[in-house]
């Protein structure tokens, strides 16, 4: 089992054996606010066994936040991926825990596969978002998956957001409860999930999602990680 727990000094960065930051703005791809930076302000340990990735506002009005990434520190074909994680609540928030094919580089992005274990925006509170994008079916709306409805807000506490991941499909699980299940017969193109792929965890702001977008967001928000487990299936 691979675990990060998050131990550690609050201000300390996590493990950079690990994690590295991407970096940068221009909207990702659907206009979202936020500029990525390697600022522990941004991303760091809170001394409390959390990771907890910061949006702001700096002086200049910019919106900073954070999105690590394990690409040169891990990497896995199949299992149980989780994250026990408290998102930030309040409109034009959007965390997001996900994974990427590691040939991004030779296919590019939606060739390499996505899976979003998690995904939830502030204007939706009470719902987390389970996707997977591959050629043929990607970006906003064109992903597939499911929303699952935790009917409560989900930013008043930690939740377990998982995969379970095998040759025959992918399966999200909210708090250990099965909500949905997409396999390769329910998608309209290639199966791109049959690979190794590296996590992503990140807080952007705004962005295209529909009613999300908000000239006001609630900052500064946090999002907080207690830990990420990537088990072996039996």
């Amino acid at each position: 089992m691979w675990v990060q727990d998050f131990a550690g000094a609050a201000g300390q960065r996590p493990d950079p054996r690990v994690w590295t930051h991407d970096l940068g703005g221009g909207g990702w791809g659907d206009r979202q606010r936020q500029v990525y930076t390697d600022d522990v302000a941004n991303a760091a340990l809170d001394g409390a066994g959390h990771l907890a990735i910061t949006a702001r506002r700096e002086p200049d009005g910019t919106v900073t936040s954070a999105r690590l990434t394990t690409r040169t520190g891990f990497a896995t074909t199949y299992g149980r991926v989780e994250a026990r994680i408290k998102v930030p609540g309040g409109r034009g928030t959007w965390p997001a825990f996900w994974m990427l094919g590691t040939d991004i580089d030779e296919v590019g992005w939606p060739g390499c596969g996505e899976i979003d274990v998690m995904e939830h925006v502030g204007a939706d509170p009470g719902r987390a978002h389970g996707t997977v994008h591959g050629p043929g079916f990607s970006g906003i709306g064109g992903g597939i998956g499911s929303a699952m409805d935790a009917g409560t807000d989900l930013s008043e506490d930690f939740h377990d957001y998982a995969v379970v991941w095998d040759r025959s499909g992918i399966t999200w699980r909210l708090d250990g409860r099965e909500h949905h299940r997409v396999a390769p017969s329910d998608v309209p193109g290639p199966w791109p999930f049959d690979h190794a792929f590296f996590l992503l965890v990140n807080l952007a702001i705004g962005g295209d999602w529909p009613g999300h977008d908000t000239d006001a967001p609630e900052l500064p928000a946090v999002l907080l990680v207690d830990r990420i487990r990537v088990e072996a299936l039996p």
